[in-house]
């Protein structure tokens, strides 16, 4: 039994459909199977509403396509909802407009421009307007983690010690040092974004695949057998041994 599993998207179209590409050659080869992309579709890069538009239309011609939360795809959604939107994982000094954040890059992508620059008030309306009802739809109706064999998918990591029914959102999205330092074995293996390194690393209980697409670095897509890994890469695999985080 194998799945795929593609890292943090952040508005690289292009860049997408190369690493979708690469699961297309793979499943020829080895057979279908579920392609899991752990969340964070918009924000920082060029074409985010182009990411949507393309994951929506591949789940409704029938792709085994799974789509899970980032913190990003929750600080989109609260914006749209109220121009007071605060997330409850983010700095009380940043906002989705922030710089950092990447929310601007986002809504010019839908046609909004220079977001970051102007009102926030005058901005919002036009943001509502802007971004279509079933993208809207397609944010709510994202999954927090989903589990296939020996391994969870989610976004950010989890809570280590609590069971996945028990799992607060906003550790799903967001967790960071609780997670990555604990080295104990968490039932399976946990298959994360959202902390970005150089490549895919296997830490033997969670394996990263947030390759730093959002600052210039590729997007990763994986295989995961059990709890064995794989980078696809073209021509094939390449295994991504354990190390010691």
């Amino acid at each position: 039994m194998h799945t795929y599993a593609i890292g943090d998207i952040h508005g690289h179209l292009d860049k997408l459909k190369a690493v979708h590409d690469l699961i297309a050659d793979d499943m020829a080869r080895n057979g279908n199977a579920p392609v899991v992309h752990v969340g964070d579709f918009e924000d920082r890069g060029p074409d985010s509403r182009g990411v949507i538009d393309f994951l929506i239309a591949g789940q409704a011609r029938g792709e085994d396509w799974i789509t899970l939360r980032g913190n990003h795809d929750r600080m989109f959604a609260g914006f749209l909802q109220s121009p007071d939107s605060t997330d409850a994982g983010l700095r009380s000094d940043l906002s989705y407009l922030h710089y950092k954040i990447g929310g601007g890059e986002t809504l010019a992508s839908y046609g909004v421009k220079s977001a970051a620059d102007r009102p926030l008030r005058k901005v919002h309306p036009e943001a509502v307007a802007a971004v279509p009802p079933e993208h809207r739809a397609f944010l709510a109706g994202l999954q927090n983690w989903w589990q296939r064999d020996q391994a969870i998918f989610v976004h950010a990591g989890i809570r280590p010690g609590i069971a996945m029914e028990a799992q607060t959102e906003t550790d799903l999205v967001w967790i960071r040092k609780d997670f990555l330092e604990d080295p104990r074995d968490h039932g399976a293996l946990i298959v994360h974004g959202h902390t970005a390194i150089d490549q895919p690393r296997h830490y033997g209980n969670r394996l990263n695949i947030d390759s730093s697409v959002a600052y210039g670095g590729p997007l990763s897509a994986v295989v995961v057998e059990g709890r064995d890994a794989y980078r696809l890469i073209k021509g094939g695999r390449m295994p991504i041994r354990p190390e010691t985080a």
